[in-house]
């Protein structure tokens, strides 16, 4: 199943490709941008709850979908490509077996435990 789910996430990483070359933009930009969204760990230091939230709203993909649609209907570049970089890092992550945070910790995700067992 986790092959299936990490098939399924690149396949969405490769749309996000897609969609940011549409925008014209530098394509050292994607590069640049697609970490970004990891700076909200730092949350982690008032501790795994508010860790937890502020994580998982940067790396829903809720989110990254409704910035993008907003983006284009609103033909706002920069919030369309906000919301591009947030879902590719989304599907990266997903990729990586990086998923959504429980409360109990950083390890501990929608995709199962982070690390070894």
């Amino acid at each position: 199943m986790k092959n299936i789910i990490k098939l399924e996430e690149f396949g969405f990483f490769l749309m996000t490709l897609f969609f940011f070359h549409q925008t014209g933009i530098a394509w050292w930009w994607f590069l640049v941008l697609l970490l970004l969204p990891d700076i909200s760990m730092a949350a982690y230091a008032f501790g795994p709850v508010v860790g937890a939230k502020v994580y998982n709203f940067f790396h829903h993909r809720g989110l990254a979908i409704l910035l993008m649609a907003a983006g284009w209907y609103l033909h706002k570049d920069v919030v369309y490509i906000i919301g591009t970089i947030l879902l590719a890092h989304a599907s990266l992550d997903r990729i990586f077996g990086y998923g959504l945070k429980y409360f109990s910790g950083f390890k501990h995700t929608h995709l199962g435990d982070i690390g070894k067992q």
